[in-house]
């Protein structure tokens, strides 16, 4: 990705956004914590710094699954920062690229909450997940390449927090799925009396068996879903 790439991801003029959510989080990028991690992400990228996923990838989330149809949210954290793993959906690698551990474990919840099998799980895209409605949220939405939380605390959260603020505010019925003690304290805005808010240890080997696996998430979001009128997701990526 070059410097050009990054300018035209981060321009108010030119940002590649959904429009509900253009419309709502557009004002972000004339405050001065956006200019800064702008400034930012040129110097690292001057520098010849290798950035994850690419600048038309940033906001993939967003313009994946609209404001108006949002049914669930999962929260990461950042993203792969492995080559060719990221590609702006939480969680989610590019097709043929080998599932990591912790996406591993989310399949092994679905398959034994929903009664699947590993023949509903071929690939580790969850872009059929975003058309149905699941936002795939990551907390800071770029890393360097090997270096895991390289872009913490240099303004993506600022800028995801206000994300989950306006779906808090302007939507009902919503279902955030909160893995870890992160995503647990990004959520405590939330307002549970609205939504279902659904907390459980992070997917990742080393706290999956302290609570994720047999957290049965999955349908328990469905069947809220179905409380709500809404149509329930479906969660095999044959």
């Amino acid at each position: 990705m070059t410097v050009g790439d990054c300018e035209g991801a981060m321009t108010e003029t030119q940002v590649q956004m959904e429009p509900g959510w253009k419309e709502r989080l557009i004002g972000e990028f004339a405050k001065p914590y956006m200019q800064e991690l702008k400034a930012f992400l040129r110097d690292e990228l001057a520098h010849r710094k290798i950035i994850y996923p690419k600048g038309n990838e940033y906001f993939n989330a967003f313009n994946s699954t609209p404001f108006d149809r949002v049914k669930v949210v999962i929260l990461g954290q950042d993203p792969y920062h492995g080559p060719n793993q990221a590609h702006g959906l939480c969680f989610s690698v590019q097709q043929g690229v080998e599932p990591p551990p912790s996406l591993i474990n989310i399949f092994k919840e679905i398959q034994a909450d929903l009664g699947l099998t590993p023949a509903d799980f071929r690939h580790g895209n969850l872009k059929s997940w975003a058309d149905q409605g699941v936002l795939l949220l990551n907390s800071v939405l770029t890393v360097e390449q090997g270096r895991a939380a390289a872009h913490q605390g240099k303004g993506w959260e600022t800028f995801t927090d206000q994300a989950i603020a306006e779906l808090n505010e302007k939507r009902t019925g919503l279902v955030f799925m909160l893995w870890g003690s992160y995503a647990h304290k990004k959520g405590e805005v939330i307002d549970s009396r609205k939504h279902l808010v659904l907390k459980a240890p992070h997917p990742s080997p080393l706290s999956a068996h302290r609570g994720f696996l047999g957290c049965r998430h999955f349908s328990k979001a469905n069947a809220y879903l179905v409380q709500q009128g809404a149509t329930p997701i479906d969660w095999r990526l044959p």
